[in-house]
């Protein structure tokens, strides 16, 4: 196999290392992510206040064949910004894998016909679990 016809030919990670079932804690946007209060008002602004179910709508309305998830945004961007609290993200993105290199493995096995990979987003928790297998045993 040449290292074009390999899918981690790029990547730092081999598929061994992401191979069968990861849940990653606490990932995903919920009704309990943290939003800014106005320290005058004790309110949060109008533009932090966000549901689980209008996140899930965003992520899944992002046009692109790779299924998309809810991540939280971090406070000060929802003040710089003025934005929800949420943002949304491919299901194996950095932030959600805890790491880059994470992130390029499951990307290059989700693009390769040779592996099966799946992903259930559970915002009750907050928690992600990908789940890859090689395809001729999926």
């Amino acid at each position: 196999m040449t290292s074009e016809d390999d899918p981690f030919h790029d990547c730092e990670l081999g598929p061994e290392a992401i191979l069968g079932t990861r849940t990653f804690e606490g990932v995903l946007f919920t009704d309990k992510t943290e939003t800014p209060v106005n320290v005058l008002t004790g309110e949060t602004p109008a533009h932090s206040q966000a549901t689980v179910e209008e996140a899930k709508a965003f992520a899944a309305s992002i046009d692109t064949e790779t299924p998309q998830i809810a991540l939280p945004a971090s406070v000060e961007s929802q003040i710089e910004t003025q934005s929800k609290p949420y943002t949304a993200a491919a299901f194996f993105h950095f932030k959600a894998t805890g790491s880059l290199e994470r992130h390029r493995a499951y990307h290059a096995a989700y693009e390769a016909d040779a592996f099966a990979v799946d992903f259930e987003a559970d915002y009750a928790s907050g928690d992600l679990t990908i789940t890859v297998e090689r395809a001729d045993e999926a």
